[in-house]
């Protein structure tokens, strides 16, 4: 199963019990009436909230009215969604780990980007606290060129080659030092799928600290590599 998670960084002072303590009493409700004239009780909460050593993890799960015809007819049912989260501390850094997609897919509503405004909200009142964290190109660069040998796959973005928007280099091609030296010179990595050979996963990097892990693996195994290999990269 392919997770895709995203890191955001806390701009405000944490304090681990206040916030426990915010999380674990958080209920909203909201009445919805359907066409039918039904109606239906919204709820968003937190769920499974625990709390480890400089670690606490829970789900945000919210529901939607989803709308759809069937046979002419306007058929409204309510479904639920969820996205885990993780709120970790990194050398005097808070951060928010979200598993969850960043853009939309499908009839995805709860993305990384929601999620981490609703936990402002909830925690500091304002959206303006848990902001979008940047992993430099040239962080992305050293990355791939300390183990060339492990990436699979680069994206390069802000081309100025006209009417280029983004180049890409994979397989056989990333072994190619010169091309990869004229793409550099074009433009910035965005985006690196590598292995990272001493744990055995495959998994993609962008700039703006998503990460996909394609290997099969566990959520734990993302949220591990995260705290221990990602968070550092973060500038």
């Amino acid at each position: 199963m392919v997770f895709p998670a995203k890191v955001f960084e806390i701009k405000d002072e944490l304090n681990f019990g206040l916030t426990v303590q915010k999380l674990k009493d958080f209920r909203e409700e909201q009445s919805y009436e359907k066409n039918n004239g039904e109606t239906v009780n919204l709820v968003t909460q937190i769920l499974d909230l625990s709390i480890a050593e400089n670690l606490i993890s829970g789900v945000l799960s919210t529901d939607f009215m989803q709308s759809r015809y069937y046979q002419r007819t306007l058929v409204e049912n309510p479904v639920t969604e969820e996205a885990h989260f993780w709120v970790t501390r990194f050398e005097n850094r808070a951060f928010l780990i979200v598993v969850a997609p960043s853009v939309a897919r499908g009839v995805k509503k709860l993305l990384s980007s929601h999620v981490a405004n609703k936990l402002s909200k909830i925690l500091f009142i304002t959206p303006r606290v848990i902001v979008e964290t940047t992993i430099p190109h040239e962080t992305l660069k050293t990355l791939h060129e300390s183990n060339p040998q492990a990436t699979r796959l680069i994206w390069f973005d802000q081309v100025e080659i006209p009417g280029v928007e983004k180049l890409c280099l994979a397989g056989s091609g990333l072994a190619d030092t010169q091309l990869y030296q004229d793409y550099l010179a074009h433009g910035q990595i965005w985006y690196v799928v590598f292995e990272a050979q001493e744990r055995g996963l495959t998994m993609g990097i962008t700039r703006n600290s998503v990460l996909t892990l394609f290997s099969k693996s566990t959520k734990d195994d993302l949220i591990n590599y995260i705290r221990e290999n990602l968070l550092k990269l973060i500038e």
